[in-house]
């Protein structure tokens, strides 16, 4: 009777829960295999709501660095773990959408190559949870700045523009262009020191 009971428990009958039990307590194993058993569906979901492959993968990664945090206040009584981590990336893809429709409305025009950073082809899970920690300490400090200074460093450091190229792209006085670069440099090393992120 025991191991009847013991066969249909919902640990047993969902192998997922157990996964999610072990990464919350920082099992780097358990959230390899976590991945690989649910990234194909969760990318699935991130592309339905943003419609660029590029995007999700992004708001996808994003979302396993939430998932690994956040693993220990998952409770299995109120969903299974694959609902539980369908919602965290349908709402992190949702805000993508959404913040990406206020940049376009407060900043000049880019194109897609600004803040273009190539990922890590590996596919390795460990390899992308570092990475990705850091790049969300990263993305956190940048999306602090005001836009127009956010803008002003991503062309200066992801494009390689100087200061009078980037006066040129946003319409605006080379003056300005370097306070912008000068105070969004400060504050920018001011977060991530604080966030403990080599500058």
């Amino acid at each position: 009777m025991n191991a009847s009971a013991e066969a249909s428990s919902p640990e047993t009958a969902d192998p997922l829960r157990q996964l999610m039990a072990r990464v919350a307590l920082r099992d780097r194993g358990a959230f390899e295999r976590l991945y690989r058993a649910t990234s194909s569906h969760l990318f699935s979901i991130s592309l339905r709501v943003l419609r660029d492959e590029g995007r999700a993968d992004e708001v996808l990664q994003e979302a396993y660095v939430s998932i690994w945090q956040k693993a220990a206040s998952y409770q299995p009584d109120a969903a299974t773990p694959m609902t539980w981590m369908i919602n965290i990336v349908r709402n992190r893809a949702i805000d993508a959408l959404r913040a990406g429709r206020n940049e376009r409305d407060s900043t000049v025009a880019l194109d897609d190559e600004a803040m273009d950073v190539p990922a890590d082809a590996s596919g390795d899970p460990h390899a992308l949870l570092d990475e990705s920690l850091t790049k969300a300490r990263i993305d956190q400090c940048m999306h602090a700045l005001p836009p127009a200074q956010r803008q002003a460093l991503a062309l200066a450091y992801y494009r390689g523009m100087v200061h009078t190229e980037i006066a040129e792209m946003l319409r605006s006085p080379l003056g300005t262009v370097k306070s912008w670069v000068r105070r969004g440099l400060d504050q920018l090393k001011s977060c991530l020191d604080g966030a403990a992120v080599r500058t």
